[in-house]
């Protein structure tokens, strides 16, 4: 066993000295790839585990979230409210009955004009919302931003911004493995 130990030892010291000199002259934009281990051998450290991060973002009730070009948009147990940057509030609820919770669904409201245009709705009926995607006639495809509540209340609200007229958008609903789970035509 001592052979081995020592025959590792002396790769080890090798590669770093190989390491060392690759550092040394490499140019100081490039960084030299880290030498890989020996073949059967352990290495002194476990990787990191993946980072998974949630794709909705997790609000307070009535937190005030900046969703850029003068809206601003928050969320309480009622449903979602926004303001317009003329100073409109506006307010969708879900607990009026108008949405079935039950089932994976996606409401749109819009506004703006044939050059730029906001787009928002709520996401509901899943716990496991993962992307909410608009597509117009030309197939151009743009990703909202999804807020929810703490807890995972089984709905959200999602939002982008896009050019282009608000005619002829397409909304979306998938989930974290990509599959679609609700869908709204264009209007």
């Amino acid at each position: 066993m001592r052979t081995l130990r020592t025959r590792h030892q002396r790769r080890l010291l090798a590669a770093a000295v190989v390491a060392a000199a690759a550092l040394t002259t490499a140019p100081a934009a490039v960084a030299a790839p880290a030498p890989a281990p020996a073949a059967g051998t352990a290495t002194a450290t476990a990787p990191a585990p993946a980072k998974t991060t949630s794709p909705v973002r997790v609000v307070a009730p009535g937190e005030r979230v900046d969703a850029g070009g003068g809206f601003t948009i928050w969320l309480t147990a009622e449903g979602k409210h926004w303001l317009s940057p003329d100073g409109t509030e506006n307010f969708r609820s879900v607990v009026d009955g108008n949405i079935d919770l039950s089932r994976p669904g996606v409401s749109h409201q819009a506004e703006g004009d044939a050059t730029a245009t906001f787009h928002s709705g709520l996401f509901y009926g899943t716990k496991r919302a993962g992307q909410v995607v608009l597509t117009d006639a030309d197939g151009r495809r743009t990703s909202a931003t999804l807020l929810e509540l703490p807890g995972r209340p089984g709905w959200g609200v999602w939002y982008a911004h896009r050019t282009g007229s608000v005619e002829g958008v397409g909304v979306a609903l998938y989930d974290r493995n990509g599959r679609l789970l609700a869908e709204l035509p264009p209007f």
